[in-house]
């Protein structure tokens, strides 16, 4: 005679472990994989903190990409404890050894005051935008809800910054700010991808504003429409998880550098010369930082910015979407950023080079972590007087 529902969850029940709300609730936050087997409106409704959505129709295809360690500790719930324990022997018999099943599943859970939450998830619209994100095991939904909640801060709207913010308002970042005080200039248009000449004579963050909403409603754009200098450089970064560097004068980068090790917030360095680009991410006191590599800002005439020198037009677009790719690795916390490495690039011979960095003990910037260098202006160490920072 076939089995009812009912009698295969029993027998199921008879030979999974079980796992007693009161007993999982200490544990949160700590190495468990817990995995949520609900339908997504169910899910939408409330969940345990900390819990990925896998409904059980995929459970089988996708486990393996959540949990590839047959050997991790999983937990699996439902709405009241039956669903779980039938997929709960569906991975025992995939091999997966330490799985066990919410006794009572979400219903008991929330019953007995555990803690649980109303998690983020997308919109219908959303899921389509970004529906190639969302098949990333790395980034997924809950990746996806993340990216749209951070906050990251271009310095300029130029060469390095247009493909860097492009690609981050693609992406799904949910605020941008963006600090340039210059207006677009004709000459601008052979690399600044983010502007047109309908905008000639128009303030590059306006500029900048009208391209990124246009591409994706769900960004923000904050507009910085000043010079970054010692007086505002503290103000500005702060309340931003991430900053990408997109100017192309050392004034600026050493000023962002030192700010960054005030605030703790990682800085995702370009630079580009005629040809060649550079590209590096300095996360305070867990690397090296900018200055470890140059201590000094180098004199004027051994740095021509690109109004110049001048730059092949298509070597911004190359680094600023590394800067934007290693941008998205850090929100997401994913693969091994530039972090301790400097990637160098040559474009006439398409060639990358990778150098390891370390930390300078002696580094008059972030030697010490309880004393971040001073914030000063740097125009008179390495610009020539009456000159204006630029972006690339």
């Amino acid at each position: 005679m076939p089995l009812s529902y009912q009698e295969l969850v029993a027998k199921a029940k008879k030979v999974i472990s079980e796992i007693e709300p009161i007993d999982l609730e200490a544990r949160l936050g700590s190495d468990i994989a817990l995995i949520d087997i609900r339908e997504p409106d169910e899910f939408e409704q409330g969940a345990i903190p900390g819990a990925k959505l896998i409904p059980r129709g995929l459970l089988e295809s996708s486990i393996l990409n959540a949990v590839p360690d047959p050997d991790a500790e999983v937990v699996l719930y439902c709405a009241g404890g039956a669903r779980s324990a039938l997929a709960a022997r569906t991975l025992q018999e995939m091999g997966y050894r330490r799985v066990h099943s919410l006794a009572g599943g979400f219903g008991r859970w929330k019953a007995e005051g555990h803690p649980w939450d109303v998690p983020r998830t997308l919109t219908r619209d959303q899921k389509i935008r970004y529906s190639r994100h969302l098949l990333l095991p790395e980034v997924g939904e809950e990746g996806q809800a993340r990216l749209l909640e951070s906050k990251v801060l271009l310095i300029g709207a130029g060469g390095l910054g247009s493909p860097a913010a492009l690609y981050l308002a693609a992406a799904g970042v949910g605020t941008l700010g963006i600090v340039d005080f210059d207006v677009v200039d004709e000459s601008n248009l052979q690399r600044q991808i983010l502007h047109d000449t309908r905008r000639v004579g128009h303030p590059k963050v306006e500029s900048a504003r009208e391209t990124l909403t246009a591409l994706n409603p769900d960004v923000v754009v904050e507009a910085h429409q000043t010079r970054l200098g010692a007086d505002n450089v503290l103000d500005i970064l702060s309340g931003y998880d991430l900053v990408v560097d997109g100017g192309d004068n050392f004034p600026t980068r050493y000023l962002v550098n030192d700010a960054s090790l005030h605030l703790r917030i990682p800085v995702v360095h370009g630079a580009i010369f005629r040809f060649e680009g550079q590209a590096s991410v300095f996360k305070p006191y867990d690397g090296p930082c900018y200055r470890c590599l140059f201590p000094q800002p180098p004199p004027p005439e051994l740095a021509p910015s690109c109004a110049e020198a001048g730059v092949l037009g298509v070597l911004p677009g190359i680094i600023g979407s590394i800067e934007a790719m290693e941008a998205i690795k850090m929100l997401l916390g994913i693969g091994e950023p530039l972090v301790g490495k400097l990637l160098t690039y040559d474009a006439l011979t398409e060639d990358f080079r990778l150098l390891r960095v370390r930390r300078n003990p002696d580094c008059p910037a972030c030697a010490d972590e309880d004393h971040p260098p001073a914030i000063v202006e740097y125009d008179q160490l390495c610009m020539p007087a009456g000159s204006v920072a630029r972006t690339a």
